[in-house]
């Protein structure tokens, strides 16, 4: 590079420099050319010395290679074809390597389309998988394997769609045949049942514990039964379906399947759970007349139970298709419309043997979803309410059968001829009188033939009770509790009803009113013998410390105490029949000398009314010949005192005495009896003070001791001797016309009217005096 550089005179120097290097280069070549030269020479010399040689061997090789080409053309002929079969073999084996490849690709594409054909969906979805994760990356570069892949979404959108529609056809068909799954399921459940209940009546016995009443059942006939429930059990296990035996679930698993091996499992889920929900609506949707035909209420029940087996059973055989908490929800949405429905239609039942089926069926309903786990509770809570419902029907039914018993009645005590005819009567209804017993035939028990009617009635009654309350899953003594407790409806409500209607009814005599109340002392007795019945029902003790009583005591002494006044009401009416008949001349101047006819006729009714009398309670029959000997006195006091009555002589007060000693004379002979000295007679003495005080004329004694305790006629009103005084006062005043000069007549003009003055004085003084 100083070739460069700017000192003076460096081209030159570098020129100078290359020259002489230029040299010494040229110098070594020639020494070296020189040094090498004889070999070369010597290399010429032996190359011309083989020329010769050479081109000899060129001939040579020249005529050889003319051989070996003549020689070569059939070898290279043959060659070229075993090239060309090489080649093609070459090929062949590629072409078999890559047949080999695609073979198992196309087999297993056309074992698809043969899986499609016969409606395999899942194991084509296996194959398709199988297909794209092996098959198709072997392949991938061929145009049919493209073809076919691009083909495969087709056909699972096919699968889903097939599966979609089949699963569409499974629901449609499980709703049409859910009330023949339920009918099997019930039937099964109710099998189930039976054969336990055998079971335990057999158990019963073996210990001795039969609760039955009057119904003891021998070890013998149990084990006949049992063994008859053994061979019913042993005959239908040949014929027990089972869910999967009624319907086919392999659309569901399929469908499951596929969607779960496509990824959309929660899609189906989705929408099985939807179209169920709205089968569900259909199913809890009753009939408008269910409620007529127990069969109604059979049809709804069946259906529930068949579309629950069916969510039971994919419950517990596909694996989150359907869970616990969704069936559980889906139940209680189910059971508020059940039990709605239920207390809806059920209020129109009025039979209460529809109701008692009504009630079976939903025990029988209970327990079988029961048995599939699903929580009944409710349904049994709705029971009774039901129970309630249905004792109200009984009383209605009863109430017809108490009336029809009471229509049919001759109220009339029962004829007894001979021991057969005493010993059923004795069957039907608990009577024990020892006196009676002896009497010989013919004979009569003291009530009429309503009572063992009714007293084998409210047995019936309690019969039915108990047929609603068996199977209720309750105790003995809530059982004991509910059958006492709409026994005492019974009576006091429905055969207090029915009596107190009787009682008021107006073809009810008086004979009639004195029967009820000995049948309803009869039956009050029964009542003990009713609570022995429901004790041997139950086996629930009388002396447990919650026991309900029966009301019998209270409800047949209201109905004795409704017979008792309506007797006193009918005798007082009868009473005003007869005095209604009084026809009395009033102006009379001598009595007749002997009672009135209507008196006698009503004295003649008392006395044979009072001899039906005897059979009833002493108080009562008391009670009643006071009330008609007060009646009678009444309305005898009433007829003077009337208003309408104007005048009344002498005469007639002495007729009128005559009446009232009859009356006297009736009191006094005891025509009931049980009467303290003159208790019957003092019925009659405010009549007979007041008469006697006319008799005598001893109105100086009236007016002297009025007011005084021990008077004479301390009975008698002022007001009253006042209004009948002045009665005779105008007799007197007309009378007096044809007799005013007879001096006995003057005198006791003047003393009436003296004695009137005195008596509106005394009667003025206890105006002012009030």
């Amino acid at each position: 590079m100083s070739v460069y550089d700017d000192q003076p005179n460096a081209h030159k120097k570098f020129m100078e420099k290359l020259d002489a290097c230029i040299r010494n280069h040229d110098k070594e070549i020639e020494k070296m050319c020189n040094f090498h030269h004889q070999g070369f020479v010597d290399a010429i010399t032996e190359l011309l010395k083989v020329r010769t040689d050479a081109e000899k061997l060129k001939v040579q090789v020249t005529d050889t290679n003319r051989k070996f080409q003549d020689a070569g053309k059939e070898v290279i002929v043959q060659t070229e074809d075993i090239i060309r079969c090489r080649i093609q073999q070459r090929n062949i084996t590629t072409v078999v390597e890559k047949l080999q490849l695609c073979l198992p690709v196309l087999e297993m594409y056309s074992k698809l389309k043969e899986q499609m054909s016969a409606k395999r969906y899942y194991s084509a979805l296996k194959t398709m998988e199988q297909l794209e994760n092996v098959y198709f990356p072997r392949v991938s570069q061929y145009r049919f394997c493209q073809l076919m892949i691009e083909n495969l979404p087709k056909l699972r959108e096919d699968i889903k769609e097939i599966s979609m529609s089949d699963l569409k056809d499974f629901l449609e068909s499980i709703r049409k045949h859910s009330d023949k799954i339920g009918e099997t399921a019930m039937k099964q459940a109710q099998q189930q049942k039976t054969f336990s209940v055998a079971l335990q009546k057999q158990n019963r016995v073996q210990f001795g514990k039969n609760m039955h009443f009057n119904d003891r059942i021998p070890e013998e006939r149990n084990e006949v039964e049992l063994k008859r429930a053994f061979e019913e059990e042993d005959e239908n296990e040949e014929e027990v379906l089972t869910v999967q035996d009624l319907v086919d679930f392999s659309p569901v698993y399929r469908c499951l399947h596929i969607y779960s091996v496509l990824g959309d499992e929660e899609t189906f889920e989705n929408y099985y759970r939807k179209q169920r929900k709205k089968q569900a609506r259909l199913v809890l949707q009753p009939q408008s007349n269910m409620h007529e035909t127990v069969d109604g209420y059979r049809r709804y029940f069946t259906q529930i139970v068949g579309f629950f087996v069916v969510e039971d059973h994919i419950l517990h055989v596909t694996q989150g298709l359907v869970t616990r908490a969704y069936t559980d929800e889906l139940w209680n949405m189910a059971l508020s419309k059940i039990i709605a429905v239920l207390r809806a239609h059920s209020s129109y039942c009025t039979d209460p043997d529809l109701v008692l089926e009504l009630k079976n069926l939903i025990v029988l309903f209970a327990d079988t979803l029961q048995g599939y786990g699903f929580p009944v509770n409710r349904l049994f809570d709705l029971l009774f309410e039901i129970r309630d419902q249905y004792n109200e029907t009984l009383l209605k039914k009863w109430a017809g059968v108490f009336r029809d018993i009471f229509e049919e009645d001759n109220y009339s005590p029962i004829p007894i001829v001979n021991e057969e005819e005493y010993k059923v009567v004795i069957s039907k209804f608990p009577f024990q009188d020892p006196d009676l017993e002896k009497q010989s035939f013919p004979k009569k028990f003291p009530m009429s033939q309503s009572v063992p009617h009714i007293y084998i009635q409210v047995k019936e009654f309690i019969y039915a009770s108990l047929k609603f309350s068996e199977s209720l899953h309750r105790s003995s003594t809530e059982i004991d509790d509910m059958l006492r407790k709409s026994t005492n409806l019974l009576l006091t409500r429905t055969l207090s009803s029915c009596l107190l209607n009787l009682i008021r009814k107006p073809h009810i005599g008086l004979t009639e009113l004195v029967q009820i109340i000995i049948n309803t002392t009869h039956l009050e007795q029964a009542c003990r013998y009713l609570e022995d019945f429901i004790t041997n029902i139950t086996n629930i003790s009388q002396e447990t410390v919650h026991t309900t009583r029966l009301y019998g005591l209270s409800t047949f002494k209201d109905a004795r105490h409704a017979a008792e006044g309506e007797i006193y009401t009918k005798l007082n009416q009868k009473i005003d029949e007869f005095v209604q008949l009084a026809d009395y001349d009033w102006t009379m101047s001598e009595p007749d000398g002997r009672a009135s006819g209507y008196l006698m006729d009503l004295i003649n009714f008392l006395r044979s009314i009072f001899q039906v009398f005897t059979h009833l309670p002493g108080k009562v029959a008391q009670t009643a010949c006071m009330s008609a000997c007060q009646h009678l006195s009444t309305s005898l006091m009433q007829m003077l005192l009337d208003s309408e009555l104007k005048q009344i002589s002498m005469g007639a007060v002495q007729q009128f005495n005559l009446d009232v000693i009859q009356c006297e004379l009736f009191a006094s002979s005891e025509p009931v009896p049980g009467f303290q000295g003159d208790t019957l007679q003092l019925a009659f003495i405010d009549l007979r003070q007041l008469l006697d005080l006319f008799m005598v004329w001893d109105w100086s004694t009236y007016l002297a001791d009025y007011g005084q305790p021990a008077s004479k006629y301390l009975r008698v009103n002022p007001n009253t001797a006042l209004t009948l005084l002045e009665k005779m006062k105008d007799t007197s005043k007309k009378n007096n016309i044809f007799a005013q000069f007879r001096k006995n007549d003057r005198d006791k003009q003047k003393l009436i009217e003296t004695v009137v003055k005195q008596l509106r004085s005394l009667v003025n003084g206890m105006s002012q005096h009030t």
